[in-house]
Formats: C-alpha cells, sequence, structure tokens
C-alpha cells in the first residue's frame, strides 16, 4: 500500500502539468487573491494602522494574509447591522434625564446609544466574592426568567457550580437563556452546559468559529457580559464566569475587576441588547421573544442617571470609541483611565497627550505585567509618549488588573466590557454604562484613588533603548490592529 502511494506522488509530481502549469497557475490565483483582499480593506473605513498592518500581510506573504484577512478581517457587517433587532428601544415611563443636555450624552445619542434614563439604582461590586454572592444570589431568587451572557465560562469548579443552579432553576421552570461566545467557550460549549440543556434552559452559541458563519466571523467576538434577572436587575462588566474573575471564596491570584448590580429603567436597556444577541445567535425573532414574556419596564428606584451603549459590528458607527473621545476631549481638571490593555488608535492617543500637555490630570493604570506579554509590548511607545507629555503611567503591582473604567472630572464615569485596545474599540461587540451621578462618582472617585495607592509610577524611560527590546516594541506595535 505504502509503495503504491509513494508511486503515484512520484507520478504526480513528475507530470508536466504539476510541474509546469501549476506553480504558474496558483501564482495567478494568489496575485488574484491578494488584489481582491487589497480592494475590499481599502474600502472599508479603517483606522490607517489597521489598514497598514494588513497590507503589510497580505502583499509581503500573501498565502497566510489573504486567508487570515477573510477569516479574520471583517469589522462591520451590514447585514449584521440591519439584521439584528434594535438595540436602543424606547423605555416607556422612564424618568428624563438632565444629562442628556451634556455633550458627551448628545454625541453617543447621535450615533445610535441610548439616551440618558433617570430612576437607577447602582451598587459596584469590587471583589470577585462579592460577584459571585450577588450572582448566585440572583439566580436563586429570580422568579420567572434568567438571561446570561459571557465571553468565558470556565471549566472549573466555579462555572460547574452555576450551571449546576441555573440547571436545577431551569428544571423548576424558570425560563433560563445562556449565550455563549464560541471562541471564548469553545471548551464549555458542548456536554460541558448539557445539564442545563437536559433540565430545559436554552444554551447559544454566538458567532460558531467552525464553520464559519460569516466572512470575520472568526474574528468578531461578543466580549458583552450581562446577566438580567426577571427584567428588573441586571449586574454588569468586566468579569467573566470563571474562577480567576470570581468564586464563593478568596483566591490568592483571582484577577482584580469592576462590575455593577443595576436597578431601575435601564435595566430594560441591557436586557433588550441581551434579547437581540440571543435572537441572532438562536434563530428565533425577537417578536417570538417578546411575545412570549412582553418586555417588563423596571420602576424607579434611585436617582441614578446611566446611559446604556452596546458597541460592535451590529452598530453602524463605532459608538463606544466616538463617546471616549468626547469624554477625553471635553474634560476639564482630569482623565483617570484604569485598563487592562492600553493600544489605543492615533486619535484617541494624540486627544490624551493634548489634554497631558495642557495640564489636565491624564492617569493611565495599567497591570505591571499583563495575561499577555505581546499586548505590554505593544503599549510601551504609547505610555513612554504620554509620559514625556505630563501623563501619569502608573503600574499595578498586585496581579492582573481587569477593570474597565474611565472617570472624567470625577463626576462622569464609564465601565462595562470594554478594554481600551483597537479590538475592543472597533471589532469586538462591547457594552458600556455611563454615569452621571454624584452618588456613583464618588464611589468610583474612592476605588480609582485605591487602586492608585496600590501602583508604582512607571520608571523613566532610558534615553537609549537596547536594539533587540526595541525591534520587538515595534513588530508588536506594528502587530497592534490586528491583536
Amino acid at each position: 500500500m505504502l509503495d503504491s502511494l509513494t508511486r503515484a506522488y512520484d507520478a504526480l509530481v513528475a507530470h508536466p502539468f504539476a510541474n509546469g502549469v501549476l506553480p504558474h497557475l496558483l501564482t495567478v490565483v494568489g496575485v488574484l487573491l491578494a488584489f481582491f483582499a487589497i480592494a475590499r480593506l481599502m474600502s472599508e473605513r479603517r483606522q490607517p494602522g489597521n489598514t497598514f498592518a494588513w497590507l503589510l500581510a497580505i502583499a509581503f506573504v500573501p498565502y497566510v494574509g489573504v486567508p487570515l484577512y477573510l477569516m479574520l478581517g471583517g469589522r462591520k457587517i451590514r447585514r449584521l447591522a440591519a439584521r439584528k433587532p434594535r438595540l436602543c428601544p424606547i423605555v416607556p415611563g422612564a424618568p428624563p434625564s438632565p444629562a442628556a443636555r451634556g455633550a458627551t450624552a448628545r454625541i453617543l445619542t447621535l450615533n445610535g446609544a441610548c439616551p440618558p434614563v433617570g430612576g437607577n439604582r447602582v451598587t459596584f461590586l469590587a471583589d470577585g466574592e462579592e460577584s459571585f454572592t450577588e450572582l448566585e444570589r440572583h439566580i436563586r431568587e429570580a422568579k420567572h426568567t434568567i438571561h446570561i451572557m459571557t465571553f468565558i465560562l470556565g471549566r472549573d469548579a466555579v462555572g460547574r457550580r452555576l450551571v449546576k443552579l441555573l440547571a436545577r432553576r431551569a428544571k423548576e421552570g424558570l425560563k433560563v437563556r445562556l449565550l455563549l461566545d464560541s471562541l471564548g467557550c469553545f471548551m464549555a460549549s458542548g456536554e460541558f452546559v448539557d445539564p442545563l440543556r437536559e433540565a430545559g434552559g436554552e444554551v447559544a452559541k454566538f458567532m460558531p468559529v467552525l464553520p464559519l458563519q460569516t466572512r470575520g466571523s472568526a474574528n468578531l467576538r461578543n466580549h458583552r457580559k450581562v446577566a438580567v434577572f426577571d427584567h428588573r436587575l441586571a449586574l454588569v462588566g468586566g468579569r467573566n464566569l470563571a474562577r480567576e474573575y470570581m468564586g464563593p471564596t478568596p483566591q490568592k491570584n483571582r484577577w482584580r475587576d469592576l462590575g455593577a448590580a443595576i436597578e431601575g429603567p435601564a435595566v430594560t436597556l441591557l436586557n433588550e441588547t441581551f434579547l437581540a444577541d440571543w435572537a441572532f445567535a438562536s434563530g428565533q425573532s425577537i417578536d417570538h421573544l417578546h411575545r412570549e414574556l412582553p418586555p417588563v419596564v423596571a420602576d424607579p428606584v434611585g436617582d441614578s442617571e446611566l446611559q446604556v451603549v452596546a458597541s460592535g459590528p451590529d452598530v453602524e458607527g463605532d459608538t463606544l470609541y466616538e463617546g471616549i473621545l468626547s469624554l477625553v476631549q471635553n474634560a476639564d481638571r482630569s482623565v483617570w483611565i484604569v485598563t487592562p490593555y492600553f493600544i489605543p488608535d492615533e486619535v484617541l492617543f494624540r486627544s490624551l497627550m493634548l489634554k497631558a500637555r495642557a495640564g489636565v490630570d491624564v492617569r493611565i493604570v495599567v497591570p505591571a505585567r499583563s495575561n499577555h506579554p505581546i499586548t505590554d509590548l505593544a503599549r510601551r511607545h504609547y505610555l513612554r509618549e504620554l509620559h514625556a507629555a505630563g501623563a501619569k503611567i502608573l503600574l499595578y503591582q498586585h496581579g492582573m488588573n481587569h477593570a474597565k473604567l474611565i472617570l472624567v472630572d470625577e463626576s462622569v464615569g464609564l465601565f462595562g466590557s470594554a478594554n481600551l485596545d483597537l479590538r475592543s474599540l472597533f471589532v469586538n461587540f462591547e457594552i458600556g454604562v455611563l454615569t452621571y451621578s454624584p452618588g456613583e462618582a464618588a464611589v468610583l472617585t474612592a476605588w480609582m484613588q485605591e487602586v492608585f495607592a496600590q501602583s508604582k509610577p512607571m520608571p523613566e524611560p532610558r534615553t537609549e533603548r537596547r536594539l533587540m527590546p526595541a525591534i520587538g516594541e515595534e513588530i508588536a506595535r506594528l502587530l497592534a490592529p490586528m491583536l
């Protein structure tokens, strides 16, 4: 058998077609594919750095760059935006919010975000044990619906405990829906969640990686983390459902993060975002979901003014990014940022530099060492230039800080799932919540000051950089738009 295969291979290689026509044919096909990919790339509205990185990959290594672009290069999908339900429904009976008159709120609303709504109450969840306790408590106390979406569901004790509890509630007759990103939950979306399916709960995978659902579907990830209970209370933030992020007992190496429990009319907007994502992933129509259980508008319970911002390939523009730009450019006294990864685009980068040079208190906190070394390399240039412009660069010293928070003038805060990097700002499906209320601003100010106290200033950069680290940094910067 082996001899037969060897002879067949030798005959194929020796055939005139293989030696003459085939290489030329492959070259022509490669050139055509590269031409198609470059034409498609240039027609898209991308950041210059992102375009340049893909152009280099396609031009110099076309047999690698073209397939990668076709798989991973997608950013906005018009058919997806048209097919998905509206992410910003009207909330009848919600108290009007004075924050709607502010510059950032107006810009966000004009770009498709929900306008601010009043009547909410926010409780910030500062550690993983408190977050897990709240999540379990609301799963146990829910009366009719549990809607949860996450980027990562851990195949660990925390993931198993939550799946078991959700299955028990489904068996008791509650409508339990669990939406998992197909890449982030690649190892946990099959038999691991079968107990929930068998109990009558529903599980859907967002943008299956295999087979590819659409061009770019392997690249378009749902990074939103939202849990909604009975349409009346929501948990939102940066924590995934795994032991690195949360758990019933303290863990030495658990990542620091920030989340919030929200009650009031803003919950309706978060629930509608979940339903829009669920309808897309499951194939169920949004009308069917609403008929099954009509939307419930949560009653006003407090005085917090919140604005819910969904951003991603299903939104026409880059809503969250433009809101962040507005926050930075309209800052008068301070711009405080906590993010695990810092790879801004050129406009945001220059805006922060100008604010620092103008005397605004610009502070950026990143982990001293994150879980992605290449992003640590890529961030060095930006942090070094901002430091030279007068910004305070702080390195968090107590492990991985996964929190995502921007606080401007100690009065307006933005929290949610989005990192301050190109993937979160321009590619991923993300969710952000802006708070315009003094009470929440005071809590966030105190939280950030605690983080500042647990961080150290970035060391003064060397005047002469060593060759190899400098080359690695430049390569990481070049690849940054593709990370």
